[in-house]
C-alpha cells in the first residue's frame, strides 16, 4: 500500500535552527532511505522548491499565481512515497523523518 509522506517547513524555524542539528536531521534522513531501500518500501523522495504556481480554471478562464499562495510561512519542502504493509506502517516511518521534531509530517494513502 503506498502512502505519501508530506514534509512541511518554516524557513525562520530552519533557519534558526543549530547545524548540528541541520546535521541531524539530513543523516536522518540517509539513514531512513537505507531502510527503506534494504526492505523494498523505499519508491521515491523529492526535495521541492520553495516556489509554487497555482492554477486555477473558472468558466473557461484559466488564473495563474505565483506561490506559496497561502497566508503562512510553512511550505511543502519535500516528501516521501513509500510501499508497506498499512498506514500503521507509513506513520511509523513518517515518525522517523528529524523534521517529524518540529513540524506535523502529513500521511496520507495513495489509492491505487
Amino acid at each position: 500500500m503506498k502512502h505519501l509522506l508530506l514534509i512541511p517547513n518554516n524557513f525562520d524555524t530552519w533557519n534558526a535552527l543549530p547545524q548540528d542539528e541541520v546535521d541531524a536531521i539530513m543523516q536522518a534522513h540517509a539513514t531512513l532511505q537505507a531502510e527503506l531501500r534494504a526492505n523494498g518500501e523505499f519508491v521515491e523522495a523529492h526535495e521541492l522548491g520553495e516556489e509554487a504556481t497555482y492554477v486555477t480554471t473558472n468558466g473557461g478562464e484559466r488564473t495563474v499565481t505565483d506561490g506559496p499562495f497561502m497566508e503562512t510561512k510553512e511550505i511543502a519542502a519535500g516528501f516521501y512515497i513509500v510501499d508497506c504493509a498499512d498506514t500503521a506502517r507509513a506513520v511509523e516511518i513518517a515518525g522517523k523523518l528529524g523534521e517529524s521534531r518540529l513540524w506535523p509530517i502529513e500521511v496520507r494513502r495513495m489509492d491505487p
